[in-house]
């Protein structure tokens, strides 16, 4: 079973997104806040990180940054899934360091496909 780790602040964004994965057999650990997840992607060792990018505390893509110079599961597919959808937005994330972008709102019928092209 493959572990996800869902940083994300949002409840219902995070129910949806826990739900999802559960029912097709992941494993799901959540982080509320960025330094959480940074911490937890060290220490939990999941298989992939869905890292939203406004959070509370460090946004998403320094939680990323830091994961990525952790060099801890340095290969590990970060995918951002935000509702910032703003031109330029995308590439931002990807020079932070995550492997794929999904915008928000969240889609239940395509999500996990959209997830799959990035594992």
């Amino acid at each position: 079973m493959k572990k996800v780790l869902v940083v994300e602040d949002n409840e219902s964004n995070l129910y949806l997104m826990r739900f999802l994965l559960e029912k097709n057999g992941f494993q799901v650990i959540e982080a509320k806040e960025g330094t959480q997840g940074v911490n937890m992607a060290k220490t939990e060792t999941p298989d992939f990180i869905i890292m939203d990018i406004q959070l509370p505390d460090i946004n998403g893509l320094e939680a990323t940054r830091r994961i990525r110079d952790a060099e801890v599961n340095s290969n590990i597919p970060i995918i951002a899934v935000t509702s910032y959808a703003m031109v330029g937005d995308r590439e931002k994330a990807i020079a932070a360091g995550c492997t794929g972008y999904i915008e928000k709102p969240i889609n239940p019928d395509t999500f996990l496909a959209e997830l799959k092209k990035y594992m």
